[in-house]
């Protein structure tokens, strides 16, 4: 298990994958989490959702990705979200990486930021990476001011990349260093 202050990262088990079918069936947090994408990961029905854990957790392989539940510490602990590390490159010693806050009454109290946190510090310590990036549209402050907390920095901008309620937004690549992360 992957710890931070407030959360811990544990693997996802069916229960968990089933509670996402709320998360990605609510239109706000749907859209925040899959901006572009939000077609393809929203109105899920919970038999496909089922039917994917095979797929999406179990086959895994750890070389190339890593899924987590995001859980609260503390006495009752809760499932709140998920957290991802894809596209691991071990010749650049890099990943990608993804995360969603599913459950609201957990926005805006650092929990996200946590996640992260503790999520990178095991890219950067146990797994020796070197860099780690990410990608969000414009119109998601919430998880740019999260990124930003973290240490990420704006590398670079996709212009009119993503389309999301009948607008333009563009897509902003971050990224950060091992030698700039202040765990």
């Amino acid at each position: 298990m992957i710890t931070g202050t407030k959360v811990e990262l544990r693997p996802v088990s069916l229960e968990d994958f089933k509670r996402t079918y709320e998360w990605r069936n609510d239109e706000e947090t749907a859209k925040l989490e899959s901006g572009t994408s939000l077609f393809r990961f929203s109105h899920i029905p919970s038999e496909q959702l089922e039917s994917s854990y095979e797929k999406a957790i179990l086959n895994l392989d750890k070389r190339e990705e890593g899924k987590f539940s995001i859980y609260t510490r503390g006495e009752h602990p809760k499932h709140i979200g998920l957290i991802v590390y894809r596209e691991l490159n071990i010749i650049s010693r890099r990943c990608t990486i993804g995360i969603g806050i599913g459950d609201k009454e957990y926005w805006n109290n650092g929990y996200g930021s946590d996640a992260l946190k503790a999520l990178i510090h095991y890219l950067f310590q146990t797994m020796n990476l070197n860099r780690v990036q990410l990608d969000t549209w414009s119109g998601n402050m919430r998880a740019i001011r999260s990124y930003e907390k973290c240490g990420f920095v704006v590398e670079g901008r996709l212009r009119n990349d993503a389309y999301i309620d009948g607008k333009y937004y563009d897509t902003v690549i971050m990224g950060l260093l091992k030698e700039d992360f202040k765990y």
